[in-house]
């Protein structure tokens, strides 16, 4: 019996995240044994170049020998106590300097930071609405998992069971791009909204950047109608460049959201935002949120480490660019001399390849036109190259600093070779 069935005989899927079920490309799985720089080996014993990079955030690359060098000690100094630590503060100190904010309160997931952000922001308003949009996937919270990209786009599920009526009542949802949209639900629904969630880039229905237009005038608009603005960057934080993206609109959100990079790997999550509104949060204030593992000393060593040499290093991001640079170049050289319907979309170093025929991608509508099915055999060609794309549509690729030149001239000639393959 396979790892897959194995895995199917006692956890639900056979996997403990639906899109590692590979089902919108309808082939089994590929479990991984271990991996190294560029790439990820399998327990069959094949070595893949790794475009997923767990979902961005192994942005040096895997197994780098100057963090390998540092987990002994830290193993030895503890993994989990449930008490403060220094290195707790430290990671605070980092990130809220980083940022440009005032507070910082670190959870285990991305999933635990929007959805403490947006508890948080209702009890800052004292109203009950949230807006956000189609296509934006924020973690698995009740509230938040309607019209959500990821994983419910690709199995084409607009929300999930078990979430109440209730709790969706008190989700409006908007079209990603569109201010006047929003400005309709705030008409509809006067102050009864406490918040405005998105991601600045969305990157779970694909890669859909957002207008400095659109950004700025949520901004406006939100701080008129006396409502939160928050930013999800559990992926653009620290994945685009070091910090936030406030910089690419010239924006200051109320709230942040972040996890991915900030932890090294491991898993973690963080909200902040400025004092006002963090000195809410218990035990200083009437909102409640905790979590025994919350700052856990090992993520906070790992996360910051790997902070540090991104801080210290500015030329990798500069370098991150380049690459991504050359992929969408060779990417679109190759649907020009193809024919392939096809158009790229990026936003630094977040690429994404859909396939079908767009004047524009600005929403989850645009989105939704995408040809799967094309999408699926083009995944299997680039597979057979060994080539590890994310196994579905709708998610992004991710550059690591461990992907050389060399490599991406190889993943550009195979593109080539898969589009044309696919187009006969």
């Amino acid at each position: 019996m396979n790892l897959f069935e194995r895995g199917k005989a006692v956890i639900p899927g056979g996997v403990n995240s639906p899109v590692r079920a590979f089902g919108s490309v309808h082939t089994d799985p590929i479990f991984i044994d271990h991996a190294k720089g560029p790439y990820l080996y399998s327990n069959e014993g094949q070595q893949y170049i790794d475009m997923v990079n767990s979902w961005g955030p192994m942005i040096l690359g895997h197994g780098r020998e100057d963090l390998l060098s540092l987990v002994p000690r830290y193993l030895e100094e503890g993994m989990s106590f449930g008490l403060p630590t220094e290195v707790e503060v430290e990671m605070a100190e980092f990130l809220t300097e980083a940022i440009g904010t005032d507070m910082i309160r670190m959870v285990n997931s991305g999933t635990e930071a929007t959805m403490s952000a947006i508890r948080l922001a209702r009890g800052y308003t004292q109203r009950k609405k949230i807006i956000k949009f189609e296509g934006c996937y924020h973690g698995h919270s009740d509230g938040l998992l309607v019209s959500s990209g990821s994983g419910t786009l690709t199995f084409k599920q607009p929300t999930s069971l078990g979430v109440p009526e209730e709790i969706i009542s008190q989700t409006l949802v908007a079209r990603y791009n569109d201010l006047e949209d929003v400005r309709r639900l705030f008409a509809e629904h006067p102050q009864d909204i406490a918040a405005v969630i998105l991601e600045p880039i969305a990157g779970n229905m694909g890669v859909v950047p957002a207008s400095v237009e659109f950004i700025q005038g949520l901004r406006a608009l939100t701080q008129e109608e006396g409502a939160l603005l928050i930013f999800d960057e559990v992926i653009t934080g620290f994945r685009c460049h070091f910090g936030s993206v406030k910089e690419d609109f010239g924006v200051e959100p109320d709230l942040f959201c972040f996890g991915k990079i900030i932890g090294g790997g491991l898993p973690v999550g963080a909200f902040a935002g400025k004092r006002e509104i963090m000195s809410l949060l218990s035990p200083l204030g009437g909102v409640y949120q905790a979590g025994t593992l919350s700052g856990n000393p090992l993520a906070m060593k790992m996360g910051l480490d790997v902070l540090h040499i991104l801080k210290e290093q500015p030329e990798i991001y500069r370098e991150l660019n380049r690459k991504a640079d050359v992929l969408v170049e060779g990417f679109e050289d190759n649907i020009r001399a193809t024919g392939i319907p096809a158009k790229v979309t990026r936003f630094k170093t977040m690429v994404c390849l859909f396939f079908g025929e767009f004047d524009e991608i600005k929403s989850y509508d645009d989105v939704r036109q995408a040809d799967t099915e094309l999408f699926e055999a083009y995944y299997r060609e680039m597979l057979g190259a060994h080539i590890l794309l994310p196994p579905s549509q709708f998610e992004a690729l991710f550059l690591s600093h461990a992907h050389s030149d060399a490599i991406l001239e190889y993943v550009i000639e195979q593109n080539k070779k898969a589009l044309e393959k696919i187009r006969a």
